[in-house]
Order: C-alpha cells, then structure tokens, then sequence
C-alpha cells in the first residue's frame, strides 16, 4: 500500500477516535451534569456500545496504517537517537502503544466490574491527553529539528 494512503487513512482514523474521546471528555461529561441521572443513564449505555462497535474499526485502521507508516520509517527507527525525526517517531510510538494498554486496561476493568465513574472519567482524560500528545509529536517530527 502506498505511503500516501496509508497516511491518509491513518490521519481519518486517528481524527475519529480523537474526536469521539473530544465528545466523552468534554462533551458527555457536560452533558452528564445537566440531565436527569435515569435519562443519561440510558444515553451512556447507548452511547458505549455504539463506540465499542465504531471504535474497534477506527482502532484497527488507526493502528494498522500506523503500522504500516512506521515500516517505512524503519531506518529512522532503527536508531532512534539519531534524528530528531526518529526521537521524536519513537515517542509518538511509545504513546500510541501507551493509549493501546490503557485502552486494554478499560476493557478488563469493564469486565471485571471494578470500573467506577469516577475511574472512567480520569482514564479517559488520561487517554485524550495521550492523544493529544501523540497530535503534537506528529507535528513536530516535520517541524523540530535538533
């Protein structure tokens, strides 16, 4: 696949779980103050399983280009140290594969029933902050030399 795809699905996917992370930090939590605890109740439920289903997509496209993206930086990768570009690669990576364990982390709280609101809401905060990270350092690979 070529790179310019690969860039371009790769930039889509990671606006959409930027933005869907934008809408429940931001957003919902808003939202949530100002409505009825039954009603966003509801909302929340209905809300979460559209996500979980949308961005299971979104991840594997954000991830899987990103994948691709990095193959062909490898000679950057290999020696990180290097460049500014590689430096600053390797740590977009390291927040990416960060944002991906904290993802995971969710899902077992979830499932293991041990998520609270309040838990939700700092591990979702901590996840759009790591997203905006990972915006900044994509940037700055094309704009920082050092």
């Amino acid at each position: 696949m070529s790179y310019s795809l690969l860039h371009v699905i790769h930039l889509l996917a990671a606006i959409f779980f930027i933005g869907a992370l934008f809408v429940e930090v931001l957003v919902l939590h808003q939202v949530r103050q100002q409505t009825e605890p039954n009603l966003m109740q509801s909302v929340d439920k209905a809300v979460g399983a559209r996500l979980r289903v949308v961005l299971h997509w979104v991840v594997l496209f954000v991830y899987g280009a990103g994948i691709g993206l990095a193959w062909h930086h490898r000679h950057a990768l290999a020696n990180p140290f290097a460049s500014s570009f590689g430096t600053l690669l390797s740590l977009k990576i390291l927040l990416a594969i960060g944002v991906f364990f904290t993802f995971g982390m969710v899902a077992m709280l979830l499932r293991s029933g041990r998520m609270t609101p309040a838990r939700y809401r700092r591990i979702h905060w901590a996840i759009f902050l790591q997203m905006i990270g990972i915006v900044l350092l994509a940037k700055a690979m094309f704009y920082l030399h050092w």
